[in-house]
Formats: structure tokens, sequence, C-alpha cells
């Protein structure tokens, strides 16, 4: 790999990090104390200087309150085939949308998550569903002839 690449993909870990905890409306060091890491290292991290270790990854995202995969896969360069999660596309959307503040953000993302998320399972019992009628009704007509 090379350096300028290595660089670049650490300065575009660093600045994804950095809009979560600022998402999450984190400081510095209250992001940094709930992952259980100094401030100093954090800001080496946001600034592009350091790529974490697995363990201070996953300390990370359940700090900025983001999945794993999510910072595995941005810690790592590789974007998301969009194709398998169109969701998460629409999610990133909102989270970088420089014309939104962060309550609007967490807003927009509540709303979608509450038409995307699969509703809690119950039975269907037969009072719920609607009576199907197994053939068509047809009427008589009467020939006046």
């Amino acid at each position: 790999m090379q350096e300028t690449s290595r660089g670049q993909m650490y300065e575009a870990f660093g600045a994804y990090v950095r809009s979560q905890r600022q998402l999450a409306q984190l400081t510095l060091r209250q992001a940094a104390a709930l992952a259980r890491i100094s401030n100093p290292y954090l800001s080496q991290i946001e600034h592009g200087l350091a790529l974490p270790s697995v363990r201070v990854l996953r300390a990370l995202a359940d700090a900025l309150e983001v999945s794993t995969d999510t910072l595995l896969l941005q810690a790592a360069g590789v974007s998301a085939d969009e194709s398998k999660r169109p969701r998460a596309a629409t999610e990133e959307s909102i989270r970088h949308d420089p014309r939104l503040d962060p309550a609007q953000k967490r807003a927009l993302l509540a709303v979608l998550s509450s038409y995307v998320e699969p509703p809690p399972t119950k039975p269907a019992t037969r009072t719920d569903e609607p009576q199907q009628r197994t053939q068509p009704q047809t009427r008589e007509v009467l020939d006046h002839a």
C-alpha cells in the first residue's frame, strides 16, 4: 500500500470518527472516557495519525453507538456494498448531510427506523383479518321479455 493512500485512509477514518462523535454530541474527552482510551490517542485517531486496534475499534463503536462492523469497514477503507445495504446508505446520507443539525439527524434516523424496522411479530387471528370471499358475487339478471 502506498504511503499517500494509507495516509488518506487514516484521515478519512479519522474524519468519520470525528463526525460520529459530533453527531453523538460528545466532546473528545467524553468519547475517550467512554471508549476507555486517552484524549491524545483519540485526537490522533481523529486527525488521521493513528489507526486503532480492533479492541479500540470495538470500544469506539460502543461509545459512538455505531456498529462495530461499520467502524471496521471504515477503518479498512472498505465501502459497504450499497445494493446489499440500502438502509445503511440512507442512514449514512442523513448522518453526513451538512444541512441538518444533530437534533434533526437524530429525528430523521428515528423516523426512518420506525418505518423500516420489522414490526414485532404477533400471531394473526381470524378476527384481525378481513373476510375474503372465495367466489365473486354475481347478480341475477331477470329477463323481462
